[in-house]
């Protein structure tokens, strides 16, 4: 009897080889050869999962994708009594990359944000991926600044303009700390300093 292939398994395999190449070469060093070499599977396995080198790169962007947003959510869910606000902190803390052991990672997405710029597959990943990211940090400033039960701040802060910020803020933070304009340290205080003025 043939063997059964867990084509869901060896597609996040091949991800996770792609994500080492990108780590290593940018994403132009990631060939289908490599990868399959990578992976220790054949070039016709990789084939048989994606048709395209296109294919498994919005896959690998996916899969990248969920693994920063199921830590994003892992936080949130951690510590179900915390505040709007203390989930909001940990959620773009967890966003901005700036822990040592999320570098390769950090690296990866960077490369993956770049391609997007001349891949209209890849952007549209990374727009969807920042759409539902808007809409949480939207609610959760919306949820932090009724909670404060300061009724001016209300009035002054637009949550989905301060959503958008924030996501902003983040990405940019962690390329500063990738090209070693700021130590993680130093980033982790921008980020908290800006947070903190929400809530003045």
């Amino acid at each position: 009897m043939p063997r059964q292939v867990d084509h869901g398994s060896r597609r996040r395999l091949i991800a996770e080889a792609v994500c080492h190449l990108a780590d290593e070469r940018g994403l132009e060093g990631v060939t289908l050869r490599d990868v399959a070499a990578r992976a220790q599977v054949s070039m016709g396995a990789v084939q048989r999962c994606f048709r395209t080198k296109e294919e498994m790169l919005v896959f690998a962007l996916g899969h990248i994708g969920e693994r920063i947003g199921e830590r994003v959510r892992a936080r949130l869910l951690g510590s179900p009594a915390q505040s709007a606000g203390t989930a909001l902190g940990h959620a773009a803390t967890e966003l901005s990359l700036l822990r040592e052991e999320h570098r390769a990672e950090a690296r990866v997405w960077l490369a993956f944000v770049a391609q997007a710029a001349v891949s209209e597959s890849l952007a549209g990943i990374l727009k969807a991926n920042y759409a539902t990211l808007h809409e949480a940090f939207t609610r959760l400033i919306s949820e932090a600044v009724e909670g404060s039960g300061r009724a001016d701040g209300a009035v002054r802060l637009d949550p989905h303009v301060e959503a958008r910020t924030l996501l902003a803020l983040a990405d940019g933070l962690t390329a500063h700390v990738l090209i070693g304009h700021l130590t993680p340290h130093e980033a982790h205080d921008v980020l908290h300093a800006h947070l903190a003025r929400l809530w003045e």
